[in-house]
């Protein structure tokens, strides 16, 4: 039975990454001919203009594998026994539509979260919602009917905020997902063999879509880019990341008085790894705003000392960073999961994910990259 249900999950996927492979073809040539691209800035990477509206092509690609699912027998349960697809549907929906508007002629910051919140509420009345909160080294805690709104819209917002968050780079954004969610989906399977999950949990099901998606998405979208996902693909990835993480995530409960293995990283992944690959210029970020208030002069002169601008100060060109981004990304994965199904080495995980914290701060921190340049310039003059 288990092994029969894994292979519609492949199934599923598969459609959503051919869907979203061939619709992109259609989509790159209606936004060139109605002018939805994407213009050279000095914020930007790409130097020529580009189509911006890959979200469509992923919206599609999420209908056609969702009722894919739907004419399977093995997900009856998923569809038969609940509302939350309808839920799903509706507020997926809602954050495309966001995205899509602010791709085509830009969106207002405070409408922007008007219609998050907005999709966020759509998933409350359907009940897409957690159960249980997880503090990392702490409990968990259950929020109960009145904070459950709040959550799920905080929640929300927070991962299609850190998804947008990284989408600087061409790939970079799309194979993050793609190995997250991929991640998260074999984790899933695992606490399914546990029973740690029931079968009517929509969870996995959501995580293959995403992985899907960014797997058809991907050969459009890897250096030289061709078209980029704009702010509906970012804020769609986000939103079924958040619907995955908390159906899963906010409803497995321990099988013992301590958590089961990686439950709190895999709940936080999709906002962990974002805001780990960005801490560095975050925490430049700060910095630069005290020196520029210091100094009196303005916050928002362009600038280039993004985290992928970093990278290819230090020689890396634009494929070389992203596939730092994604092997690191796979490393952190592949941490957590091997305790999960091997259940030794739980104390490792902890460790390596703080090493290649440090390695990358290392390597990434301003200070390294002048010593790079002071080096190069001594070896010119030798």
């Amino acid at each position: 039975m288990l092994g029969g249900l894994t292979s519609g999950y492949v199934m599923v996927g598969f459609v959503a990454a051919v869907a979203t492979f061939f619709t992109t073809f259609i989509v790159r040539s209606l936004a060139v001919r109605f002018g939805w691209v994407a213009l050279p800035d000095p914020r930007r990477v790409h130097t020529k203009a580009t189509p911006d509206v890959g979200g469509i092509a992923m919206f599609v690609g999420f209908l056609a594998a969702l009722g894919a699912a739907r004419v399977l027998d093995r997900f009856d349960p998923l569809f038969e026994l609940t509302s939350e697809p309808i839920g799903i549907v509706a507020g997926v929906t809602m954050v495309f539509a966001v995205g899509l508007i602010d791709d085509i002629k830009e969106v207002s910051a405070p409408a922007k979260v008007a219609g998050i919140v907005s999709a966020g509420m759509l998933l409350v009345a359907f009940g897409v919602t957690m159960y249980y909160f997880r503090f990392p080294f702490l409990d968990v805690f259950a929020p109960g009917p009145d904070w459950t709104p709040l959550i799920t819209v905080l929640w929300l917002l927070g991962m299609t905020n850190a998804i947008n968050l990284i989408d600087g780079l061409d790939g970079l954004a799309a194979g993050i997902v793609l190995i997250g969610s991929g991640a998260f989906f074999l984790y899933c399977r695992r606490l399914s063999q546990l029973n740690l999950i029931d079968a009517q949990n929509i969870g996995p099901l959501i995580a293959v879509i995403a992985a899907g998606l960014c797997l058809g998405f991907l050969p459009h979208n890897f250096n030289p880019a061709r078209i980029f996902m704009g702010d509906s693909g970012a804020l769609l990835l986000g939103g079924l990341t958040a619907i995955s993480t908390s159906v899963v995530g906010g409803r497995a409960v321990p099988d013992s008085p301590q958590e089961f293995t990686g439950q709190t990283y895999f709940f936080f992944a999709p906002l962990f790894i974002p805001l780990f690959i960005l801490g560095v210029p975050i925490f430049d970020t700060l910095f630069a705003i005290v020196r520029r208030a210091s100094r009196r002069s303005g916050f928002a002169t362009a600038d280039k000392g993004h985290l992928h601008h970093r990278l290819m100060n230090l020689g890396h060109g634009q494929r070389r960073s992203v596939l730092i981004l994604w092997l690191w990304t796979a490393l952190l994965s592949s941490f957590v999961l091997y305790p999960a199904y091997t259940r030794t080495g739980d104390a490792l995980a902890p460790l390596a994910i703080m090493a290649l914290g440090l390695a990358l701060y290392t390597v990434l921190h301003p200070q390294a990259r002048r010593r790079s340049a002071e080096s190069s310039d001594v070896s010119k003059l030798s």
